[in-house]
């Protein structure tokens, strides 16, 4: 199951509320990719959820993640960083041995994945 820290929930409500057309939840995921093997990938959701989506209910707001990457997202939390030089939204991973220093790949202790040259 995936949490959502108070500051990123604000954020996300935030954004939700600018949404031209009503969105249905947010979809997080990881792909193959990174300079450490594995890249998170966010993004709002219009549809309704997949079948074998796993989704968590926080205060309203449906968080939608996919069967393939619930397996290295079990127990992580999206939050939201305000820092000097700009800041977004992070995934604190506890199944992530190693991330990047872009903070956007992550290797889990089963090595999978394909480490990429890092594009952040």
């Amino acid at each position: 199951m995936v949490s959502v820290s108070e500051t990123a929930l604000g954020q996300l409500k935030g954004l939700l509320a600018q949404q031209p057309q009503p969105t249905v939840g947010l979809r997080l995921f990881v792909q193959s990719g990174g300079c450490s093997g594995f890249s998170y990938g966010m993004g709002l959701d219009e549809n309704p959820p997949k079948e074998d989506d796993e989704v968590t209910d926080v205060d309203g707001l449906k968080v939608y993640v996919d069967e393939y990457s619930a397996q290295y997202l079990e127990g992580a939390e999206i939050d939201y960083v305000d820092e000097l030089l700009g800041g977004g939204f992070t995934i604190h991973n506890p199944n992530a041995v190693r991330t990047c220093g872009c903070g956007h790949s992550f290797q889990t202790s089963d090595s999978a994945g394909e480490a990429k040259a890092c594009s952040h």
